[in-house]
């Protein structure tokens, strides 16, 4: 299943790995599963993340090394209801509820999980998704932006 990702999914995935994995070891426990999903609104027990764990825990040693992270998002992408998660991210980001995730919003979430980004960083972020050219991402930026990923894959895959 991993194996129908890009070569720049993979290195996203990479990235968002090292995220999560807080102490470099190469390993992500439920206490740092648990750190990054408070740090994004999100406040799951210890028996949920265990949960989350257990769901891709091949190799059952309590913790999610990069490939079962990868097998856990290819199965995440293949998710039907891929619209009503990127309206739950885009509400995480969208802090004042206006419609719109400015560039200090995206750098108050991307700080809060860790990522200090400079100002040139998180302006090519907003110019890479904003569709419209406002300077800003509503909502149908940040679906266009997923619809474009997935023709991406479509494209490579097929």
């Amino acid at each position: 299943m991993a194996d129908s990702l890009t070569e720049e999914q993979v290195s996203e995935f990479k990235e968002a790995f090292s995220l999560f994995d807080k102490d470099g070891d190469g390993q992500i426990t439920t206490k740092e599963l648990g750190t990054v999903m408070r740090s994004l609104g999100q406040n799951p027990s210890e028996s949920e993340l265990q949960d989350m764990i257990n769901e891709v825990d091949a190799d059952n040693n309590g913790t999610i090394d990069f490939p079962e992270f990868l097998t856990m998002m290819a199965r995440k992408m293949k998710d039907t209801d891929s619209e009503e998660e990127i309206r739950e991210a885009f509400k995480v980001f969208d802090r004042d509820n206006n419609g719109f995730i400015s560039a200090a919003e995206l750098r108050h979430v991307m700080t809060s999980i860790g990522e200090k980004l400079t100002d040139d960083e998180v302006d090519e972020m907003i110019r890479e998704a904003d569709q419209d050219g406002d300077g800003r991402i509503d909502f149908d930026d940040a679906e266009m932006s997923d619809d474009e990923d997935a023709g991406k894959r479509t494209a490579q895959s097929g």
